[in-house]
């Protein structure tokens, strides 16, 4: 079983707005209301892929109650830990000339809700993929991804971590199976600009000198670049295709490639899935389909 962790989930309501101005009345062309969050994001794209899986983390309030309905009716499982207080948030994503966000807070989350993730954390074994993704709440400790791999690190399960910064250096000492950072956020990571696709290899190289199994790397209409633990790598340029929504992509090219990786076990095709999969998510108002995914597969000559 695939088990997804999302700290902060989100309701995220999704604008339209021809030519939006500042200061002035805009009317809407278009809205969506979607349950949001990475972790989320993975958990809908492998359901949409046919692979089962379990979606955890926090809710609170009405807008909690709405993402857990909205999952469930999607054909996602889910086991989340309710919050007595707050609501989970709501992000606004304003589509326009040009793509805005407004992201809200969340809930507080107390030692005890985390208590029984830990809990729910602790009955997974080493058939089970765990997907840590996403951002924390400001109210919780940026140790906590790696304070969960600590007490897991006897499991022997494979573990996907999908977050910047020190949330995802400090995870690297336990060897986590895959990591997908994007270009700029590996550059920040060595206080670097990385302008060229060796330049990328070169310091994704580096974070596996730290203890990273694979390397994903997204780098939006660039393409994509993998390398493996066993000392590929993949290049590929992005497929094809009208950007129509960049939320989530990232988030479906885990779930593309845990797919790819779980339907033949092997690496290359693996990267095909993931890059179809972030592919046809940006191509799409919603996130991808497995027809959308497959229709992009095929079209992959490398």
């Amino acid at each position: 079983m695939i088990y997804t962790v999302t700290f902060n989930p989100s309701l995220d309501y999704i604008v339209s707005v021809e030519n939006f101005k500042v200061g002035v009345i805009n009317r809407t062309k278009s809205e969506q209301i979607l349950a949001g969050g990475k972790g989320i994001n993975v958990s809908t794209v492998l359901t949409n892929l046919g692979v089962q899986n379990t979606a955890l983390g926090f809710i609170a309030g009405f807008t909690g109650a709405e993402i857990e309905r909205a999952l469930n009716a999607h054909g996602c499982l889910t086991d989340f830990i309710k919050i007595p207080e707050g609501m989970s948030r709501i992000n606004i994503k304003l589509r326009s000339n040009e793509e805005s966000e407004i992201n809200g807070q969340g809930p507080v989350i107390g030692d005890s809700e985390l208590k029984q993730l830990n809990e729910k954390l602790s009955i997974l074994n080493e058939d089970d993929i765990l997907v840590l993704a996403g951002s924390i709440p400001n109210t919780m400790p940026d140790s906590i991804y790696e304070e969960i791999l600590e007490k897991l690190e006897n499991k022997k399960m494979k573990v996907v971590v999908d977050a910047t910064g020190d949330l995802l250096v400090n995870v690297l000492k336990y060897h986590p199976f895959l990591i997908k950072p994007n270009n700029h956020e590996l550059g920040e990571i060595f206080g670097k600009v990385l302008k060229s696709n060796d330049e990328i290899i070169k310091y994704a190289k580096e974070l596996q000198k730290m203890g990273a199994r694979n390397v994903l790397i997204s780098m939006a209409g660039d393409g994509a670049i993998f390398v493996t633990e066993d000392g590929k790598t993949f290049e590929s340029p992005a497929p094809k295709g009208k950007l129509v929504n960049s939320v989530g992509a990232g988030d479906s090219m885990v779930a593309g490639f845990l797919t790819g990786y779980l339907k033949e076990g092997d690496y290359k095709f693996a990267f095909k899935m993931g890059i179809s999969a972030g592919s046809a998510s940006a191509f799409s108002e919603e996130l991808a389909t497995e027809q959308e995914v497959q229709n992009i597969l095929k079209s992959l000559t490398f």
